[in-house]
């Protein structure tokens, strides 16, 4: 592949998010970050990015809100919902909403792999 994936990360915890980034920079990623889902929000119709990995629980606007904007915005964008307050609930609620993945934290390295190849092969798909 040509170029970089290009992936925000949102979640409040900047531990976390620093966590994420260098797996992901790891598997050759280009990587936004966002502490809220508005922010989340604003940088998805900003930047485009190839995929967004979206905490549930966070201050202002919470993951499952932002999903269903990011997903009224650009339909097309894989969403990974990430969260440590994963009740089934949530999980189904999410799903059904469009996101393509639902990762209990906290995450091994390998589900964040796995997913990154799964997008790495939609985007060439798609090219």
């Amino acid at each position: 592949m040509d170029r970089k994936l290009k992936i925000l990360i949102t979640d409040d915890s900047k531990l976390l998010r620093k966590k994420l980034r260098s797996e992901l920079e790891a598997l050759d990623c280009e990587v936004i970050e966002a502490e809220n889902g508005k922010e989340s929000v604003m940088l998805v119709m900003q930047e485009m990015p190839d995929c967004v990995f979206l905490d549930i629980v966070m201050p202002e606007v919470g993951g499952i809100e932002a999903l269903q904007v990011i997903k009224e915005v650009s339909p097309e964008i894989p969403v990974v919902m990430l969260s440590s307050a994963g009740s089934p609930q949530k999980l189904m609620t999410t799903l059904k909403m469009g996101a393509m993945e639902f990762i209990q934290k906290p995450y091994q390295s390998e589900q964040i792999k796995k997913v990154v190849e799964s997008i790495r092969k939609k985007v060439e798909a798609d090219g």
